[in-house]
């Protein structure tokens, strides 16, 4: 057990020391690895808790070490939750792994948004995800929405979770800023077919369009970018039912990872 004395000091510029593993205080983030689920939400990272802070989501608590609780001095301002400090052993201990960036908070999921929601103006780019199960690169791609003017992600079932540790992570917490809705993948098309949304399937194959000849023509009014799972890419049955789109690759490489595939077509996009 990991016990620390910080001098008899006990609020440190607003927060609360925490000077033993075993406080019940710190049990939302006790061996978190080993029980990660999805009740709740968490963020890690000095600028993951930044970006949950300024989202609209009801933090439970927040835990930092001393160095992490200086740099986020002026966002922790306002914050109606348990805000904890710890040094780095006793974070590391509850947690159950090193936490070298030092800072974690505990807040409650989004809802995911509707797919009226994510179709409804001003949207017009989705960027929508068949089979994308890694939480990594769910996050990367979330990033690049946020970044290059992307309005909202659409995941069919069989994609990962966009709310996982992981996800919210490799975002930076960009993900809690952008609307996510869920939806079966051919109903979902389908209805954005029927709402004047252009469907674009990515996919490296050379009998494909190229998306800058698409984007010189003119660009349309609403595009929904459809990407798949890391190797098999999207189903034949997407793939058969919508405008094949490829991005201008080298040809002597196979393909692009679908975080950096959403990178590129996006930027063409602009």
């Amino acid at each position: 057990m990991v016990v620390w004395e910080p001098a008899g000091v006990e609020e440190f510029g607003g927060a609360t020391f925490v000077g033993d593993a075993d406080d019940v205080r710190l049990d939302p983030y006790r061996a978190l690895r080993a029980r990660e689920s999805t009740d709740v939400l968490w963020a890690e990272g000095p600028t993951v808790v930044q970006r949950l802070i300024a989202s609209r989501l009801t933090i439970r608590s927040v835990l930092l070490t001393p160095s992490a609780a200086e740099r986020l001095a002026d966002d922790l301002v306002g914050v109606d939750a348990p805000v904890f400090v710890a040094p780095q052993a006793i974070v590391n201990e509850v947690i159950g792994f090193d936490l070298h960036r030092g800072a974690m908070a505990v807040a409650d999921r989004p809802n995911l948004a509707t797919l009226d929601e994510v179709m409804a103006a001003p949207a017009r780019t989705l960027v929508v995800l068949e089979g994308v199960n890694d939480p990594v690169n769910l996050g990367a791609i979330a990033r690049s929405v946020r970044g290059l003017g992307g309005d909202a992600l659409l995941l069919d079932h069989t994609s990962a979770d966009p709310y996982y540790r992981r996800s919210v992570r490799v975002s930076m917490g960009e993900i809690l800023h952008l609307p996510v809705a869920r939806a079966p993948l051919t109903d979902a098309l389908d209805r954005l077919v029927a709402a004047g949304w252009q469907v674009w399937a990515l996919t490296p194959r050379p009998d494909a369009t190229d998306l800058r000849d698409l984007v010189r023509a003119g660009r349309p009014a609403k595009v929904a970018l459809v990407l798949g799972a890391e190797g098999p890419g999207l189903t034949e049955r997407v793939l058969a039912a919508h405008t094949n789109v490829r991005i201008p690759i080298n040809p002597d490489v196979d393909s692009l990872n679908v975080g950096h595939a959403v990178t590129a077509a996006l930027a063409l996009l602009i």
